[in-house]
C-alpha cells in the first residue's frame, strides 16, 4: 500500500465537506478549531466553497473569520485558565515547545503585530492564541489584531478565487506536496521574521 501524506489525509477529509450540505458550518468548526488545535487551516475548505458559489465568497470569508475569531478567544481562554492541563499538551503534540518559549518575549513590545503575523501568515496561529492567553495579553487588543490578520487572510483567498477561480483550485490539487513544502518555509520565515524583532 503506497504511503499517503497524513496531512493529504486531513486535506482530503476536510475538502470532502465542500459537496455536502453542511459544507459552511462545516468551514464555522474547522476555523474555529484551527485557532486552538487543529492541524489543517480552513483555506483547504474555503477555497472550494468560493469556487462552488462566487457570490458568496465574502460571505464565506466573513463566517471563516468570526469563526476563527471565537476559535482565537477559545485558545487564549486554554492559555489563561488551562494552560498546564491542556495547552501545554497541545503545545507538545505539535513540537512547538521552543517555539513557544521564544516568542513568548515578543508580547511584551510587539503584541499587536505579532498577532497580525500569526494571523495572515502560516506560522500556527494556534500558539498564539493560546501564549496570549499565557501571558494574559490585553485582550481587547488580542481580538482586534486577530479580526485583522484572519479578516485580512481570508478575504484576500476569497477575492483571488472571485478573480482567477477554478485554476487557482486546480494548482493547488497538483502542486499540494510543493504548496506544503512551501508553506513550511514561510513559517521559518515568519518565525524568523519576529525573532529579529525580538532583538
Amino acid at each position: 500500500m503506497a504511503w499517503r501524506n497524513p496531512i493529504r489525509i486531513a486535506y482530503d477529509w476536510v475538502l470532502a465537506w465542500a459537496d455536502r450540505p453542511g459544507g459552511p458550518w462545516a468551514l464555522a468548526a474547522i476555523s474555529f478549531a484551527e485557532s486552538s488545535f487543529f492541524p489543517i487551516p480552513p483555506d483547504i475548505l474555503l477555497i472550494p466553497l468560493c469556487l462552488s458559489a462566487p457570490t458568496r465568497a465574502l460571505g464565506y470569508a466573513s463566517l471563516c473569520t468570526a469563526a476563527s475569531v471565537v476559535g482565537g478567544m477559545f485558545g487564549y481562554a486554554i492559555g489563561l485558565f488551562f494552560f498546564e492541563t491542556i495547552g501545554q499538551q497541545i503545545i507538545e503534540f505539535y513540537s512547538l515547545t521552543g517555539f513557544f518559549e521564544t516568542v513568548g518575549g515578543l508580547y511584551a513590545e510587539y503584541t499587536s503585530a505579532a498577532v497580525i503575523i500569526a494571523g495572515f501568515t502560516p506560522i500556527p496561529y494556534k500558539v498564539f492564541t493560546i501564549l496570549a492567553g499565557f501571558v494574559q495579553v490585553n485582550f481587547p487588543l488580542f481580538v482586534v489584531a486577530s479580526i485583522i490578520g484572519r479578516g485580512g487572510r481570508f478575504f484576500l483567498v476569497a477575492g483571488l478565487l472571485r478573480s482567477f477561480g477554478e485554476p487557482m483550485k486546480d494548482v493547488i490539487d497538483r502542486y499540494f506536496n510543493w504548496l506544503t513544502l512551501a508553506l513550511a518555509v514561510l513559517f521559518v520565515a515568519g518565525f524568523t521574521v519576529l525573532n529579529l524583532l525580538s532583538h
